[in-house]
């Protein structure tokens, strides 16, 4: 389960850095791009492509789906292609249900919330500086990111760590994550809404009896 935990904690934690120099005062304008967004957007759904790879593969594994988003805390992701598979989180708990009908529950809130509050606004610079060493570049469509963890807690999970954002709305259109376990998967993001009002039912999860 290293993968998925690796997975959820990458997505709940697209988030700049800052640097010396130059990179300083755009990284400063990412972080606060990236703080509107969140106040602007209280959730979004669209669809999902995802590239996996390992030296285990013969060739790289293609997989689409669509997903929903919710603040930080609620997420929903369904696979329909080439295998279904839905994964949900939702504030404590991680659902993960596969094509037989069966979900996995899995209790990771309290380290997600861990990682989040070293990158809340009033910690972010010192948080940032303390766990990652992040390059930023910016190009006429995207703001990119390579976050290579500095500390032990995020090396034990991840090498490192790809966000592209786009510069009209600081919404991730893509997202790259190479694993301790091998893997490397890229995710492309299309947002197709926004702030749309979502079915009660989107970020249901089971929880432990």
């Amino acid at each position: 389960m290293t993968f998925r935990r690796t997975l959820c904690l990458a997505l709940l934690l697209i988030l700049p850095r800052s640097m010396p120099a130059q990179q300083d005062d755009l990284l400063m304008r990412i972080w606060n791009g990236v703080q509107q967004a969140q106040s602007k957007f209280t959730n979004g759904c669209g669809t999902l492509v995802e590239t996996r790879s390992s030296q285990l593969m013969t060739k790289p594994m293609m997989l689409r789906g669509k997903f929903c988003a919710e603040g930080l805390t609620r997420f929903s992701l369904e696979y329909f292609a080439p295998n279904a598979m839905h994964i949900r989180f939702n504030t404590d708990y991680l659902n993960v249900t596969g094509g037989d009908g069966k979900t996995e529950i899995l209790e990771i809130g309290n380290g997600v919330r861990r990682a989040q509050s070293a990158f809340s606004r009033e910690n972010s610079i010192a948080g940032l500086k303390k766990n990652f060493t992040i390059t930023a570049t910016e190009n006429a469509r995207d703001y990119e990111m390579k976050f290579v963890p500095r500390t032990e807690a995020f090396r034990r999970r991840m090498n490192y760590l790809v966000v592209k954002l786009g510069k009209r709305d600081f919404l991730p259109r893509s997202l790259e994550v190479d694993g301790k376990n091998g893997v490397n998967s890229v995710f492309v993001i299309d947002f197709t809404t926004t702030n749309t009002k979502l079915p009660a039912e989107t970020f249901e999860v089971i929880k432990p009896k």
